[in-house]
């Protein structure tokens, strides 16, 4: 059975990059383009891993919903973040942390890169 993948950002182009570098992974991809529609999906999905933009626009940014993910009793225990940001400060990659992310990647990425995190942190079964 595949596992799920969500993929949040607010840039139409940035989500076709990702889930086209996804695509050869063995996961369900689904997106989202706020924060808001990330934590609902996010609930719903339990996905195993989220590929989530800081900077979106609406009520919540990546770093609350990385929080919102990591606050919850299930979520927790399933489901890995991957904050994918334009957002390199070293302050940034500390908040990063505080709220619990799992890895932190600076755009542009590399594709290899988001692979090779994606696999070190969701272990195939």
């Amino acid at each position: 059975m595949k596992r799920n993948a969500l993929i949040v950002d607010d840039q139409p182009d940035i989500r076709k990059l990702i889930f086209m570098t996804m695509e050869c992974e063995d996961f369900d991809l689904h997106e989202a383009d706020n924060g808001e529609d990330a934590w609902s999906i996010a609930q719903k999905l339990r996905p195993a891993v989220v590929l989530l933009d800081v900077m979106m626009p609406g009520s919540m940014d990546g770093y609350q919903v990385c929080e919102k993910i990591k606050g919850d009793p299930i979520l927790q225990k399933i489901t890995k973040v991957i904050l994918l940001t334009a957002r390199g400060q070293r302050t940034d990659v500390e908040r990063g942390q505080e709220v619990g992310c799992d890895a932190y990647l600076v755009k542009p990425f590399s594709p290899l890169e988001l692979l090779d995190t994606v696999d070190r942190l969701v272990a195939t079964s």
